[in-house]
């Protein structure tokens, strides 16, 4: 297995090798045979063909009332499609560098009208979509110098285009296809660097241009076919980060965009040119459906390292992922909860009339769940890969388990912060150690800071809720995390219903030899002990515990107790030195920083010993 899986690795570095010109855009001067054909065939075959034929919405529309997850979402999205109606079109209005909320609603709008249009036949969603996509192929571009924005306009217009496409006349149909070659397949052959990208932007771009490519086949079969062999050729060098067992570098909130674009790219390919080319096999790929999961905790929030909120919603890909790789146990724990919660509401956001623009793809995967089924995952997991980082939990189904997520890898990591060692804790559904989350991106951008420079003084770690100070980690002498350091996993094992895992944070820090982090959790699961031992630590020098939390403390000696949600937590000091704790607002020093509501910092302080060594640690028992 091991040797297929470098195989196909050393496959896909081949082809991106021959795919490469010399001006950079990636588009091969011809495709390869087996493209080409693949193309030719599909481009032979009448609209519509991207996610489902007509065949494919035929059978759609007969399980409706027959199924109560398919019909629940059909239901939803005719009740959602209609607030749009009275909705202005999008206009080219930008935010900042961003076209993206726009973007990010005609994708939301073209999805759901052009979808209920199929499944319930109101001209009116029909006209409505059709207008939309008339508007926004007239935009002057839809601003290539931030390709997301792009990415994302190009999948909504090829969505419309083809699912309408034998519903509009031939005039319009010129019109429409018109913009979307422009705005969308042209502008990506600049030499651009999300092309070989190794993050979201890489998923994004590649699939939202794959599908624009795809609707329009007809049109130049041949030229289609270079667009597809870039997107099989390049979109494996973000997908490499998920090797060897499904973690995310860039966090659960990165997940649900990359890979929601992502299967776009592998549904397209499989569904309509048959063939996945070898995508699916790649190292971590199918692994990664459980991510989700594996990162939440029996609270419903995920732990939210890198640039993300705690929150989570229905995710259409977790439908797809559970149906192509027979993982129905991937739904129960939380999808088909969040899913019967998302369909139950017919409000559409406020803002813009904006919804979960991905959610209408749900209905082609949306399986009815077996009662009882329960997760396969371990109920530790070595989350491996470029930015590891451990799950602990005493068990799946019980509604008192507790869940700890300790984090690794650097603060250069893929939207990385200074949170090398951090850990999020909850017991009995309630977070009590967070992780506070990012700042708006065009807020702090606005105020003319350089937002993505992880240089070590860069305007970045000035940020309270990037920096070393607002995160659960420990912090010596003031002094913030090294940003070309990098957290490794050096241990993890299970003992029965025990549990122990051990990081090595010394190459973090400049200030000390050693600075080693070890999580235990008992055999009952309702304690966890948390160490820290260090070396190399300048006599007297000030180490700081820290632990940012909504819960209202009570200080008693060298005890604390939480209360949150009518439940309590205990902490206790337990190591060889201990310091007098203290509770801070929780709110950055900055006129750049976003107040945290309701958040507060539990910390003390210890000196180190002569010998520059020190063990802290601290007891969390309910």
């Amino acid at each position: 297995m091991k040797k297929t899986a470098i195989a196909i690795c050393l496959t896909f570095a081949a082809m991106a090798v021959a795919a490469n010109p010399k001006n950079g855009n990636g588009i091969p001067a011809a495709a390869r045979p087996e493209i080409a054909r693949a193309v030719e065939e599909a481009a032979k075959r009448p609209h519509p063909r991207l996610f489902a034929d007509a065949r494919g919405f035929a059978a759609l529309k007969a399980r409706l009332g027959k199924e109560e997850l398919l019909t629940a979402g059909a239901e939803f999205i005719r009740a959602t499609a209609d607030p749009i109606l009275s909705a202005k079109p999008c206009e080219r209005i930008k935010e900042g560098k961003r076209l993206l909320g726009v973007s990010r609603t005609a994708l939301y709008r073209i999805n759901t009208l052009a979808l209920a249009y199929r499944l319930y036949g109101n001209k009116a969603h029909l006209d409505r979509a059709i207008a939309e996509m008339r508007a926004v192929c007239a935009f002057s571009d839809w601003n290539p110098s931030h390709f997301l924005d792009v990415g994302e306009m190009t999948l909504a217009v090829a969505i419309g285009y083809d699912w309408l496409y034998n519903d509009m006349d031939e005039a319009v149909r010129k019109e429409i296809a018109a913009g979307l070659r422009r705005c969308g397949l042209e502008a990506s052959r600049q030499p651009l660097w999300w092309i070989r990208a190794h993050n979201n932007w890489g998923q994004v771009c590649h699939a939202g241009i794959l599908a624009g490519a795809l609707a329009l086949a007809e049109e130049n079969p041949t030229e289609t076919a270079c667009f597809v062999q870039r997107c099989i050729d390049k979109l494996p060098i973000s997908m490499k980060a998920l090797a060897p067992n499904g973690n995310y570098p860039e966090g659960p909130g990165y997940w649900s965009y990359g890979l929601e674009f992502n299967v776009v790219a592998m549904a397209l390919l499989e569904g309509t040119l048959g063939s996945d080319f070898g995508l699916a096999s790649m190292p971590g790929f199918a692994e990664t459906g459980a991510y989700l999961d594996l990162v939440t905790g029996p609270s419903g929030e995920v732990f939210n390292y890198a640039d993300g909120g705690a929150g989570r919603g229905t995710c259409y890909a977790t439908w797809w992922f559970a149906k192509r790789f027979n993982r129905p146990d991937i739904l129960p724990y939380f999808e088909l909860g969040a899913y019967r919660r998302y369909v139950a509401t017919r409000r559409p956001s406020p803002r813009r009339f904006r919804g979960n623009r991905m959610f209408p793809l749900a209905l082609f995967w949306v399986q009815d769940v077996p009662s009882g089924l329960k997760p396969k995952a371990s109920l530790v997991w070595d989350a491996k890969g470029p930015v590891p980082i451990t799950i602990q939990r005493s068990s799946w189904d019980d509604e008192k388990a507790m869940f700890v997520g300790l984090k690794g890898g650097s603060p250069s990591g893929p939207h990385g912060h200074m949170d090398g060692g951090s850990f999020v804790l909850e017991s009995e559904k309630v977070r009590w150690a967070v992780d506070i989350g990012a700042e708006p991106y065009h807020r702090i951008e606005a105020m003319g800071m350089n937002l993505w420079s992880n240089a070590q003084n860069s305007d970045r770690w000035t940020l309270f809720r990037l920096g070393t100070w607002a995160h659960n980690v420990p912090m010596i002498d003031g002094c913030q995390q090294w940003v070309k350091g990098s957290a490794k996993v050096t241990e993890v094992k299970r003992d029965g219903a025990a549990s122990a895992v051990t990081l090595d944070l010394s190459s973090l820090y400049t200030n000390a030899t050693s600075v080693v982090r070890r999580g235990e959790m008992s055999a009952s699961g309702r304690s966890y002990t948390l160490r820290d031992t260090f070396a190399g630590v300048r006599p007297g020098g000030k180490i700081r515990w820290a632990m940012m939390t909504r819960a209202e403390p009570t200080i008693e000696g060298d005890k604390v107790t939480l209360r949150q949600a009518g439940k309590t937590i205990t902490l206790v000091q337990c190591g060889a030195q201990k310091g007098a704790w203290s509770i801070g607002d929780g709110q950055g020093p900055n006129k750049w920083d976003s107040p945290n509501p309701g958040c507060r910092q539990l910390m003390f302080t210890v000196p180190a010993p002569a010998d520059g060594t020190a063990e802290i640690a601290v007891n969390f028992s309910f």
